[in-house]
């Protein structure tokens, strides 16, 4: 009976102990990492979108809840949590101190939310962060100094928040930093001085749209890694520009705008190459390029002393002595007025003298600069009235007619020309109409900017012949679309396809090019036509070229040119893959040459619409080819009414660039609003965006193809960053084609 008892009680202790294991595995199914997000989803008092409702402590195991990931760290059994990416949710409430405790936590994505009050000192715990995204949210109070103590830290962006104070001098410590954006903030007081050349990988620095004041500090100038735009715009900023910020890389851009800035601007270094936005809205500004002049200040003239000298005499003598110092005092008076024009006058020829050798020096510059782009001679064009450019009302008068010495000049061989005649842009093209017309041609392409043939004239020469509409059809502007031609005929650069010829009639209008032998890039890439794939040296080969050639259409072509359509299509490949950019100002012909001859039909608003160059294009037109959609556009230039620029045609390059570094096609997912304003953007620019922004590994976005060199890796990376600048919303943020042309030239040698 003892016996019987003792094992009874043996059996229910046994089972009380596997009872208690069992619900102690239970109670700690979820690991302390999934505690502290649910300590996150606890803080959260309104999730709209219900993100964080499959977060439940029921589960075993949190790396599977949306918006987390986890990897296997050595030396634990389970895995750890590396990734936090809940954006865009509308989520209320606050972030919890509780974050810190995810010692593996290497990016935390909150942005685009409600979140409000401080960004918690102990959040900093977790000291694996590496990237920090909490922009778009209500966050407020200081800057947390404690976020330089993350040892790893390489990206922080609290843009758009409302925190307020100074920035501590405690951020000298982000020495692993490469992009602090601090962008639509309430932040105060002076930058800091004397640490930033320790931020010695920095790439990335917006300040814009705080309350900053003070003196810019002028070792920001030591940022040699800087890349895209320095950011200082909208703020309350003082003092004179530091002639340091020359020392800034010559691909970096500045935006001062909207300060209290005064002075002469430096001409130093990379801060000759800004353009006058970089300065607009600081008052007390002068000086290139504002085309503001610095007034030349003279010392007080000399006559002062000497009218009190004259006055002392006076008053120590009496009478005639009175006059005669009078006399002297008056003397005096005019001798010194003489002085003071004599030193105005010399003063002014000086200053004449300055202008005209800073203009004969930016001059040079540019051909220097033209030169280095490759065009031949390296000779910038006139500057003629320019109709491409986006000017307004380019039909009132002569505007975008050449000059009377270009009139004199003509087209070399070719002469003025007449309607009915084949006229030819240089000596080295001597094919008749009638061996043109009767040469075998086969059509290249079809469609609204008319039909190209490969035209085999009789010396076994090929050429590339357009015919503009569908035959052209009567009508037509013919002075002024000769004009045109003539300037895009003086356009010569290697990376740019060479206009030989035109020929205008009533009934037809024909362009003559060379012909590009190898397709163009859009098959390049898809692997079209016989075309292997591309591999990094070609695709940076062909970007490179590309870059120079847009470039040099910009700032060395006679009108300052804007392409307006670039895409793949219309950049050609030779023999040896070197890019040919082709259809650059084809739209003003095509409006010149379908619109009325009368200028009073031309202005009328009613039969016409304003086309993509500034031209009056005829309703046909439009809907022929201006009404398609093209993810290349930029998203200022996609309204009815807008002109492409030349910081368009910079996103258009990015787009394109993004699509040799991916493979993948700009409209691989559908656009979506991108701002406050509507805007959109492919989805290949979002996409890849994101990743950088979540740090995603760049095999997850670059073409596979591209993984293959391993030389490649930290090149892909580098020309990433200058497409996605390229590809900027605010247009004011994006470079100069010169400059990425430079940047993409580094990034090779």
């Amino acid at each position: 009976m003892m016996m019987r008892r003792k094992l009874h009680l043996s059996i229910i202790f046994f089972l009380c102990i596997v009872y208690a294991i069992a619900l102690a595995r239970r109670c700690g199914a979820l690991s302390p990492d999934g505690l502290s997000l649910l300590a996150f989803k606890a803080a959260v008092s309104e999730d709209p979108s219900s993100s964080l409702a499959g977060w439940s402590e029921g589960d075993e195991d949190p790396c599977r809840w949306p918006g987390v990931s986890c990897a296997n760290i050595t030396g634990f059994a389970y895995p750890r949590m590396v990734g936090i990416a809940v954006s865009g949710k509308n989520l209320s409430g606050y972030i919890p101190s509780e974050l810190g405790t995810l010692l593996f936590l290497r990016r935390l994505n909150l942005h685009s939310n409600r979140l409000s009050g401080p960004i918690p000192a102990q959040l900093f715990n977790a000291s694996s962060l590496h990237s920090l995204f909490l922009y778009d949210n209500l966050l407020s109070g200081p800057f947390p100094a404690a976020v330089c103590d993350l040892p790893r830290l390489q990206n922080l962006d609290f843009s758009r928040n409302a925190l307020s104070g100074p920035l501590p001098p405690a951020i000298r410590g982000c020495r692993q930093l490469q992009r602090l954006l601090l962008a639509g903030n309430s932040l105060s007081g002076e930058i800091p001085a004397g640490i930033w050349a320790e931020m010695v990988g920095l790439v990335q620095l917006d300040l814009s749209s705080n309350e900053f004041e003070g003196p810019i500090p002028p070792d920001l100038g030591e940022l040699d890694s800087l890349g895209g735009t320095l950011n200082l715009s909208h703020n309350r900023f003082s003092g004179a520009i530091p002639s340091t910020l020359g020392n800034l890389p010559s691909t970096v851009s500045l935006d001062l705008r909207y300060n209290n800035l005064s002075g002469e601007i430096p001409g130093a270094g990379s801060l000759a190459n800004q353009g006058p936005t970089a300065f607009l809205n600081n008052p007390g500004l002068c000086g290139f390029p504002l085309l503001i002049p610095c007034e030349a200040r003279t010392e007080p003239a000399a006559e002062a002393p000497g009218g009190r000298r004259g006055a002392a005499a006076a008053a120590s003598a009496g009478g005639a002595g009175a006059e005669a110092a009078a006399g002297e005092a008056t003397g005096g008076m005019r001798a010194g007025l003489i002085v003071l024009i004599s030193v105005a006058d010399a003063a002014g020829v000086a200053l004449m003298g300055l202008v005209v050798v800073c203009a004969y020096w930016k001059v040079k510059d540019q051909e220097k600069g033209c030169a280095k782009l490759g065009g031949e001679g390296g000779r910038p064009g006139r500057r003629w009235g320019c109709t491409w450019c986006g000017a307004a009302g380019e039909d009132k008068g002569e505007q975008g007619l050449p000059s009377s010495e270009d009139e004199e000049e003509g087209v070399a061989g070719g002469g003025g020309g007449a309607e009915g005649e084949l006229v030819a842009m240089d000596k080295g093209f001597k094919v008749e109409l009638e061996e043109l017309l009767r040469a075998s041609a086969y059509v290249l392409g079809k469609g609204g900017k008319g039909i190209v043939y490969k035209v085999v004239v009789g010396d076994g020469a090929a050429v590339a012949v357009r015919r503009l509409g569908e035959g052209g059809g009567a009508g037509g502007r013919y002075k002024e679309f000769a004009a045109e031609v003539r300037a895009m005929g003086r356009v010569r650069h290697p990376n740019l396809v060479r206009l030989r010829a035109y020929y205008w009639a009533p009934d037809e209008k024909l362009l003559i090019t060379d012909f590009i032998s190898n397709g163009n890039l859009t098959a390049a890439l898809r692997g079209r036509s016989g075309h292997p794939s591309l591999s990094w040296p070609v695709r940076m080969r062909i970007a490179r070229g590309a870059a120079r050639g847009l470039a040099y259409l910009h700032d060395c072509s006679p009108r300052k040119l804007v392409h307006g359509d670039l895409k793949p299509s219309n950049i050609l490949l030779d023999a040896d893959f070197n890019p040919r950019i082709s259809d650059f100002g084809l739209l003003r012909l095509l409006s010149l040459a379908s619109s009325p001859s009368s200028s009073s039909d031309a202005a009328a608003p009613s039969s016409s619409t304003t086309g993509l160059l500034g031209a009056a294009l005829p309703q046909s037109a439009k809907s022929t080819h201006l009404d398609l959609p093209s993810p290349y556009r930029a998203p200022e230039a996609r309204a009815a009414a807008a002109l492409p620029t030349q910081k368009s045609d910079v996103y258009s390059f990015g787009v394109v660039l993004l699509e040799m570094l991916t493979g993948k096609p700009p409209e691989m997912s559908s656009p979506s609003p991108s701002s406050s304003s509507g805007e959109q953007v492919p989805g290949l620019v979002r996409w890849v965006r994101k990743g950088f922004e979540e740090a995603r590994p760049l095999s997850d976005l670059a073409d596979p193809v591209l993984l293959r060199d391993v030389h490649a890796k930290k090149e892909l990376a580098a020309a990433f960053h200058v497409a996605l600048a390229c590809t900027d919303v605010d247009p004011m943020a994006r470079p100069r084609m010169k400059m990425v042309s430079e940047k993409l030239d580094r990034i090779v040698s």
